[in-house]
C-alpha cells in the first residue's frame, strides 16, 4: 500500500499524560509509518511534556484538554478533531514498527465487516502482552482477578488471555487492547465513541462490546507489530490506578450482564471491594520490597 494512501486515510490520536521522551518515540514511529495526521491530546502534563512536544520536528496539532478526563475523554476529543478516514488510537508510550499502520489498514479492507483492528503487542523485552481476547465468563473473571494475583501463570488467566500459539495467529477476538488499535470512524461515531465514564481501563472492552452488538466485528492482526512500554504514566499515581481499574470492571460487569447473572452484581461488587484490597496490599508490599533492594544495593 502506497503511504500517500496511508497519510490520506489514516489519522493518528494520542492521548498523553506525563509520557515525556517517550512521546517523541511514539510521534517519530506513527511518521515513519506514513501517518501525516496526528493529534496529541494532553489531559494536563506537569512533566515537560508540552515543551518537548513543540520542540519536535515531528509535526502535530496539540489539544490540551480542559479537564483529565481520563483516556477515553481525550481519545474522543482527538477523534473529533482529525477528519480521517481511519482512527490509530493509542497511548503516548507506543511504537509501531514501519508497516504496522499498513498491515491494519489492510486488515480492515479486506474485512469490511470489522470496525476495529488490533496489533501484537510486544513489551520493551520482546516478550508478547495478551491482546486479542476473550470477554470473559464469571468464573473465568474471578479465577484471574484473585488467583492472578499471587499466581500470574494461573489456568484461568492463560485461558482469559489467549496465552500462547493464539498470540501469532490473525483471527476474529472480543476485544483487543486499546493500548494501539485502528477502528473505523463510521463505526466508533455510531455507537458514541468510547463511554466517558470510565477514567482509565476497561473502556477498550467496552467499546468493543458494543461494536459487537452493533454488528461490527473485531480483528486481531499479529503482522502489525508494536511496543509497549506499559505503566509509564499510571506508575505515577498506582493506588488510584488499582482503584480506577476496578471501578471500571464493576461498571461494565452492570453493563454487560443480563438475566439471572444480574442478581449475582452484588456479590461481584463485594469481591471487587476485597480484591481491591487485596490489590493495593500486593503493591505495597512490592514497592516495599524494591526500595529494600535499592538500598541494600546501594549499600554494597
Amino acid at each position: 500500500m502506497p503511504a500517500s494512501d496511508i497519510s490520506r486515510r489514516v489519522g493518528a490520536v494520542v492521548v498523553n499524560y506525563n509520557a515525556g521522551e517517550v512521546l517523541a518515540r511514539c510521534l517519530a514511529s506513527l511518521r515513519h509509518g506514513g501517518v501525516t495526521d496526528v493529534v496529541v491530546v494532553d489531559n494536563g502534563s506537569t512533566d515537560g511534556s508540552l515543551a518537548l512536544l513543540q520542540a519536535l520536528e515531528v509535526q502535530s496539532r496539540l489539544i490540551r484538554s480542559p479537564r483529565n478526563g481520563g483516556y477515553g475523554t481525550g481519545a474522543n476529543i482527538g477523534a473529533q478533531v482529525s477528519q480521517r478516514e481511519l482512527l490509530f488510537i493509542c497511548n503516548p508510550d507506543l511504537v509501531t514498527e514501519p508497516d504496522a499502520i499498513e498491515r491494519l489498514t489492510e486488515a480492515l479492507d479486506a474485512r469490511p465487516d470489522a470496525a476495529v483492528a488490533g496489533p501484537m503487542l510486544l513489551e520493551a523485552d520482546g516478550s508478547v502482552y495478551s491482546s486479542g481476547r476473550t470477554f470473559p465468563d464469571l468464573g473465568d473473571a474471578l479465577g484471574h482477578g484473585f488467583v492472578g494475583l499471587f499466581w500470574r501463570d494461573n489456568p484461568w488467566t492463560r485461558r482469559y488471555r489467549l496465552l500462547g500459539d493464539d498470540q501469532h495467529r490473525a483471527r476474529d477476538a472480543d476485544w483487543v487492547s486499546g493500548a494501539g488499535f485502528l477502528v473505523r470512524r463510521e463505526a466508533f461515531e455510531a455507537v458514541g465513541g468510547f463511554d466517558e465514564a470510565y477514567f482509565m481501563y476497561v473502556e477498550d472492552v467496552d467499546l468493543c462490546w458494543r461494536l459487537h452488538r452493533a454488528g461490527w466485528e473485531v480483528l486481531y492482526e499479529p503482522s502489525a507489530r508494536v511496543v509497549h512500554e506499559q505503566g509509564r504514566s499510571t506508575s505515577l499515581r498506582p493506588y488510584r490506578m488499582i482503584a480506577a481499574h476496578h471501578r471500571s470492571i464493576l461498571r461494565f460487569a452492570g453493563r454487560s450482564t443480563s438475566g439471572r447473572q444480574r442478581l449475582l452484581l452484588p456479590l461481584v461488587a463485594i469481591a471487587l471491594g476485597a480484591r481491591l484490597m487485596l490489590a493495593w496490599l500486593e503493591r505495597f508490599v512490592s514497592t516495599l520490597r524494591a526500595n529494600r533492594s535499592q538500598s541494600t544495593a546501594a549499600l554494597d
